[in-house]
């Protein structure tokens, strides 16, 4: 791998950042914002479903900026494996502990690319009979979509290059970095 000159911001191996730490903090802000005004006026207690893994750091700052009661649960899916690309075969590694019918709830997602995945798991939770089903993303690839999914609430459009940081990985590396940054192609082919 060649030398880089490294920045603060920076660490070995991302070649520039796509959201910094203050605009992932700024985003998560507005997010729990919205989610709060819009779930404000409903009779139940909402149920925030996190997709594991990449979407625990955003699901755990999150919840702390809706001001409102709420519930958490978890999903466990794999599409991807240790690659770069989803296989587009979803299977369920950790279903729900919670019963989501006739709740409201909202799912919590690192990132939508493709839609393949997350297109699946809407069909999925839809036919588990919801009050209502909404969809949370963090980082939206729009460029990358091939199958068309309705995301409610939307923190940052991104480019389509390979994205680490704020709890994205590459082969379980790189989740732990306070921003959301590019992956040096070079290691992606080793």
């Amino acid at each position: 791998m060649k030398n880089r000159e490294k920045s603060e911001n920076v660490e070995n191996g991302i070649v520039k950042v796509l959201v910094t730490r203050e605009e992932v903090e700024k985003t998560v802000k507005r997010l729990g914002s919205e989610i709060t005004r819009y779930y404000d006026e409903k009779e139940t207690d909402l149920l925030l479903v996190g997709l594991l893994r990449g979407s625990f750091v955003f699901l755990a700052d999150l919840v702390r900026e809706i001001k409102l009661p709420l519930m958490v649960d978890f999903m466990s899916l794999s599409s991807y494996g240790d690659g770069t690309v989803s296989s587009g075969d979803v299977k369920v590694v950790m279903d729900l502990d919670t019963s989501i019918e006739g709740r409201d709830v909202l799912i919590v997602e690192d990132i939508v690319d493709t839609g393949n995945t997350f297109s699946k798991v809407i069909r999925m939770l839809k036919n588990r009979k919801p009050r209502s089903l909404k969809v949370c993303t963090f980082l939206n690839k729009p460029e990358c979509r091939i199958v068309d999914v309705k995301i409610d609430f939307c923190g940052v459009d991104i480019p389509n290059e390979f994205a680490v940081g704020y709890g994205l990985d590459y082969a379980q590396k790189y989740r732990n970095l306070p921003y959301v940054g590019v992956l040096d192609p070079e290691i992606l082919e080793e």
